[in-house]
């Protein structure tokens, strides 16, 4: 191992439930578990931490390493980090940047994929053996030509979009700002875009301004056919509304990647064919968290070199 006296160390911040492990490039950094004899030593002079996956961070964990200057985020979301007060404290914050948008965005087509086909519905009728007991499966709908709409026409928002041309299908977005550079429709509430839209994709950045994004009032307008896909956040969705509209046929379907009160999964949603469920893993594969690694290294040599860091959250935003 390099010396831990030349070469600079990175702390690592996890929280218990996220036990896996974050390889260090040791000629650049050294990483420092709170395991680590030396943790005690570094955790009051390291300039650098790196928080794995969604740990929280927050006011009281800060003070545990007062001489950090740069918090090192290694999932595509930062709304567990305490923003507002590393702000305060004038601490950088990077993000995974784009390491897990292609993931993200093929999971966001598979999963629409299987709400409107009945994918994993049909597996399991199949399995079940009710193909020689019941017959003739219910059909389900094409996504070619649906109208598609992308709350969140970020990274992985932007490749859901490029994903969905080769389908035909017409696609819309809303963001915080219109983006002139691209030739989808543009609405400033989501509310608008689910009035014209077949299907909402929801892959945005949750806030306290998108919290709830998806409302009674959306899930109102996209009505008994729409579908919602949500690879963002749980909190992104308001989960108590979207199961009432789900169990009393009020929504044609969701497939969901993520929930308000993981792991928690509302029990209403098991037995429900229109319904896809997935533990949180949309964006997760060997490839991703390989490409993760690229970006902390970047961000973690950019910092020491006073270079331009490659995913720096804007902080005043």
């Amino acid at each position: 191992m390099a010396d831990s006296t030349v070469v600079p160390a990175a702390i690592i911040h996890r929280d218990p439930q996220f036990k896996y492990s974050f390889p260090a490039t040791e000629h650049i950094y050294n990483s420092i578990e709170s395991s680590d004899p030396l943790y005690p030593l570094h955790r009051q002079t390291a300039r650098v931490l790196i928080v794995i996956g969604p740990s929280t961070l927050r006011s009281q964990h800060l003070d545990q390493y007062p001489s950090v200057e740069l918090v090192v985020g290694t999932s595509a979301g930062v709304d567990h980090i305490d923003l507002a007060e590393c702000r305060r404290r004038n601490i950088r914050v990077t993000s995974a940047g784009s390491a897990f948008s292609e993931d993200g965005a093929d999971y966001a087509i598979g999963l629409l994929m299987d709400v409107l086909r009945r994918l994993t519905a049909a597996d399991r009728f199949v399995r079940a053996g009710f193909w020689p007991i019941k017959g003739v499966y219910p059909l389900g709908n094409k996504l070619g030509g649906k109208r598609v709409g992308i709350v969140g026409l970020g990274n992985i928002g932007t490749l859901v979009a490029k994903r969905l041309e080769p389908f035909g299908c017409t696609i819309a977005y809303n963001s915080r700002n219109k983006k002139p550079q691209v030739p989808y429709a543009f609405y400033p509430t989501v509310l608008d875009l689910a009035a014209n839209s077949d299907s909402l994709i929801v892959c945005c950045a949750l806030s306290d301004k998108t919290r709830h994004i998806i409302n009674r009032d959306v899930l109102t307008t996209l009505g008994k056919k729409g579908v919602i896909v949500n690879i963002g956040r749980g909190a992104l969705v308001d989960e108590k509304e979207l199961v009432k509209f789900l169990v009393e046929g009020e929504l044609g379907g969701a497939g969901l990647d993520v929930f308000e009160n993981e792991p928690g999964v509302p029990k209403e949603l098991f037995t429900l064919d229109n319904v896809v469920l997935s533990p949180h893993r949309a964006i997760l594969t060997p490839e991703a968290f390989a490409n993760v690694r690229e970006v902390v290294i970047g961000n973690i040599t950019a910092f020491f070199l006073n270079k331009s860091l490659l995913s720096e959250i804007n902080l005043c935003d």
